[in-house]
């Protein structure tokens, strides 16, 4: 076997399954989805010829050859994390580029920002926002290094892994004091202007779905786009009804200059996770930021 067959992701993934004697609960930490964890592993075992792990109704347990590995694998991950930090991977120089849907740079990634701040201070990071589709392009051709944004299709997922961090929903948004405050009657809303979410929005599929359900017909007056700006400008200007993701608006809502109707929108809830490529080595960047986003959702209450 050769040792360049096994890689730093294989290290990490392994030591975390046999520190929590779990593979959701090492997923989880490492940001993960549980196919992508148990590949790693399978690489791993078929690298060393050796199984490394039983699983059983008890849990998972080191098999003795991955009892014997064990020290060595933590011993590496240990000169290697100490030999990042005298080179300050997080220090000057460092740089981390992370996509964001509208929902989460307007509601999540402040505060994950103001606490990586403080772990990182040094970092370079530059938050992107766009459409779900165009920022899971770019995360899958290596121009982000990680993404924060709702699970998508099986079609859209190929080649990422995501990690739950909470779940969200649309919110049916208007100005105060429109005619449809208070109004939880979805078949009102097709009797006013309506901006709705545009062709490649993660959630157009969950809207669309949901209309279908209620037997809502095309709405006639619809202007479609996920613009946070123009939206929110152009709701409180007028009579139109914004589809939207919550947390897009949450702020909006608070401070009183957008009202949201009680229509129960619990069809278009979704998660919303953490994204990064199936193949990729995480850097100590990497690691801080998706530490500073946990937090950020503890703090927050979307858990």
């Amino acid at each position: 076997m050769h040792p360049g067959a096994i890689q730093l992701r294989h290290l990490r993934a392994f030591t975390e399954i046999a520190r929590r004697r779990s593979f959701r609960r090492a997923a989880e930490a490492l940001a993960l989805t549980q196919p992508a964890i148990s590949k790693t592993m399978r690489e791993l075992e078929t690298a060393l010829r050796a199984p490394l792990f039983l699983r059983s109704r008890a849990g998972v347990a080191l098999t003795p050859a991955g009892e014997g590995f064990l020290p060595f694998a933590e011993l590496s991950l240990s000169a290697l994390t100490q030999g990042l930090d005298s080179l300050g991977a997080a220090g000057p120089g460092a740089r981390l580029t992370v996509g964001a849907l509208p929902s989460v740079a307007a509601r999540l990634m402040p505060t994950a920002v103001e606490i990586l701040g403080g772990m990182a201070p040094e970092l370079r990071l530059t938050v992107v926002d766009g459409a779900h589709r165009h920022l899971l392009d770019r995360l899958r051709g290596g121009g982000l290094d990680a993404m924060v944004g709702r699970l998508g299709s099986e079609e859209l997922m190929q080649g990422l892994s995501f990690a739950q961090l909470y779940q969200e929903q649309v919110a049916f948004v208007v100005r105060p004091g429109h005619p449809l405050c208070g109004s939880g009657a979805l078949a009102e809303v097709a009797r006013w202007p309506v901006i709705y979410p545009s062709e490649g929005a993660a959630i157009r599929p969950l809207v669309d779905r949901m209309l279908i359900a209620a037997g809502i017909p095309a709405l006639p007056r619809r202007l479609e786009t996920v613009s946070q700006a123009f939206g929110a400008v152009f709701t409180r200007r007028s009579d139109a009804v914004w589809i939207i993701s919550e947390g897009v608006v949450a702020a909006e809502i608070e401070e009183g200059r957008l009202v949201r109707l009680p229509i129960d929108t619990t069809l278009t809830r979704g998660p919303v996770g953490l994204l990064v490529r199936a193949d990729q080595d995480p850097t100590h960047a990497h690691r801080i930021f998706v530490r500073a986003v946990r937090l950020a959702v503890d703090r927050l209450t979307l858990a």
